[in-house]
């Protein structure tokens, strides 16, 4: 445990410039990432035992808003199976696209009538009068 906090405290004076809280957020958040892919798979980063569920196969790009600022996050990668940070939230970006499209849409004084038309056209269920409004 004390050689853990060294380390993340070496790296923490290592990332000089920027913004601070950012970089530890960013740290933070990667330590917890990998103390979770550690748990899923039933081993550590290199460590061969009986129990391994799976391996690791990278990392891949992922950038979150948050209040501090944008976090680039690299999300841990498994060759069979998947694994996703417990502090994301899926689909997200998604959600919000939609929202933003029928808050415009209504904006610029489109129908009830149209915006669930359009958001049928999108591929989802209808959606009702009230939730246009709101």
């Amino acid at each position: 445990m004390a050689n853990d906090s060294m380390a993340f405290m070496e790296r923490l004076k290592q990332q000089g410039g920027g913004d601070f809280l950012l970089s530890l957020v960013e740290s933070v958040l990667a330590d917890l990432m990998e103390c979770e892919v550690t748990n899923q798979i039933g081993a550590d980063l290199h460590e061969r035992n009986g129990e391994r569920q799976a391996y690791r196969n990278g990392y891949r790009d992922r950038i979150l808003h948050s209040r501090p600022g944008t976090l680039e996050l690299q999300v841990p990668k498994l060759r069979s199976g998947t694994y996703f940070p417990s502090f994301l939230e899926p689909r997200r970006l998604a959600e919000q696209a939609l929202a933003a499209v029928v808050q415009e849409a209504w904006i610029n004084g489109v129908s009830t009538r149209k915006v669930d038309e359009l958001v049928q056209a999108m591929g989802m269920t209808g959606i009702s009068k009230s939730q246009v409004s709101e």
